[in-house]
């Protein structure tokens, strides 16, 4: 380790790169090195290896060069050394079912590239580096994917969401999203607890075809078990929700696991239902409220608003289908099925970056393991959306990470302990950023 400039983050002192700088005779070299090593921290890196300690990271032009311990890599003469001593190190976390842009409080029609941005740094703040969008995205959401980051999260599209009433309607929905050059196709099948029909096989049987047709990838909204064994069997390619109706079968588990497909459980998402019959919580919070909306704190802490809910058939009955849900993720988990880790944040209430710890913490409670949670929002996550340069910390990937003042392998509530996040080897603004409890 030699010609180190170092940079101290946090709290702890540096007595690592201290010692290394001294025994070296290092001296600080003029700007020029474009390496910089993260060193002293424990590194755990999103492919299901053991976390290593005293590691030491590489990062180049946004890229990893690589991860190990301290005695078994070399720091390039010149690099920038940051000292992470005492912190732990995880992957960005990876949303594979959000919804972006769309919703300014708790009013939809807001799709606007400030709205855009505005979502993807909150995002980016709570430590998810990447979300896919499935559903609602116009072209303007695939010009702000295309464009460099800036302290955003990554974004994937899945335009439209795929409605009709006949085959060639449904299909042109499909060649149109295709056309724009999205990432993903989504439909649904889902009665919304018996109040509008579903998509038909006849219907949904072609889109599948035509998506796979296109080059593209089908993601499946639903809500009971036979739609869900239905779809498997027609070639869907991810399972955007939980099943909700009953327990999961075998007969499902077998599907899932002869097509390889995905299974994102989207708790959050029925919290979201009922959880506003009263004032939550989490509104006292301060790694929620820091970064809340006052006035939609008050409007959702009305009191004939939450009335409203209370009496509601549907939140009722999502609350005792999120038990449901729990039930399944954890069979499903136990079953070898993967895990992609979603929420189906960006609608009224579901509050994007807070509601992916939340999340987190209901599949803890549901019997995950915190590395089975955490496998599932990074290095599972990539793999289960196809995309090869996000989600672990290896070699050539994208230098994503956040950076922890307490280990998540312990409790994945120590996700929240965000001592500061980095995308493409930057550290991103946290001006009135989350802190952990």
């Amino acid at each position: 380790m030699r010609g180190c400039a170092v940079v101290t983050l946090g709290p702890r002192r540096t007595a690592l790169c201290a010692f290394l700088l001294a025994a070296a005779g290092c001296a600080p070299e003029p700007a020029g090195s474009d390496v910089t090593a993260f060193v002293g921290a424990q590194v755990w890196d999103g492919t299901g290896a053991e976390p290593i300690i005293d590691a030491i990271m590489l990062v180049s032009d946004g890229r990893i060069m690589g991860v190990a311990a301290a005695s078994d890599i070399d720091i390039p003469r010149g690099a920038t050394v940051v000292d992470l001593s005492g912190l732990f190190v995880i992957p960005g976390l990876i949303n594979t079912h959000g919804h972006v842009g769309g919703t300014l409080g708790l009013e939809g029609g807001h799709y606007t590239e400030e709205n855009l941005d505005r979502q993807l740094r909150l995002y980016s703040a709570y430590g998810i580096t990447a979300v896919n969008s499935l559903g609602g995205d116009q072209e303007l959401g695939l010009r702000v994917r295309d464009e460099d980051l800036h302290g955003r999260a990554h974004l994937y599209v899945a335009g439209a969401v795929v409605t009709g009433e006949t085959v060639e309607e449904a299909l042109a929905v499909v060649e149109a999203n295709a056309a724009m050059g999205v990432d993903w196709i989504k439909i649904r099948v889902d009665d919304n607890l018996g109040t509008t029909a579903k998509m038909a096989p006849e219907i949904y049987g072609p889109v599948i075809e035509r998506t796979h047709d296109r080059g593209l990838r089908l993601a499946s909204h639903l809500f009971y078990l036979e739609d869900a064994k239905a779809l498997l069997r027609a070639g869907t390619d991810f399972v955007a929700h939980s099943v909700r109706d009953r327990e999961v079968d075998e007969e499902f588990l077998e599907l899932m696991a002869e097509r390889q497909v995905c299974y994102s459980p989207t708790l959050t998402r029925e919290v979201s239902t009922f959880v506003y019959e009263n004032t939550p919580d989490f509104f006292s919070d301060p790694f929620f409220s820091s970064r809340a909306d006052p006035e939609v704190l008050a409007q959702l802490s009305d009191p004939e608003r939450q009335e409203r809910v209370r009496q509601s058939g549907a939140a009722q009955a999502y609350k005792r289908a999120l038990e449901i849900a729990m039930t399944n993720l954890k069979r499903v988990a136990d079953s070898g099925v993967r895990v992609a880790f979603g929420t189906d944040t960006g609608p009224a209430g579901r509050f994007q970056g807070y509601f992916e710890h939340m999340e987190m913490a209901l599949m803890a409670d549901a019997g995950l393991t915190p590395e089975q949670i955490l496998r599932s929002a990074t290095g599972d996550a990539a793999a289960c959306l196809g995309i090869e340069d996000i989600g672990t910390l290896e070699e050539s990937r994208h230098a994503d990470f956040v950076v922890l003042a307490d280990d998540p392998l312990m409790d994945v509530r120590n996700a929240r302990s965000i001592e500061s996040v980095w995308m493409e080897g930057e550290r991103i603004p946290q001006h009135g950023r989350p802190k952990g409890p």
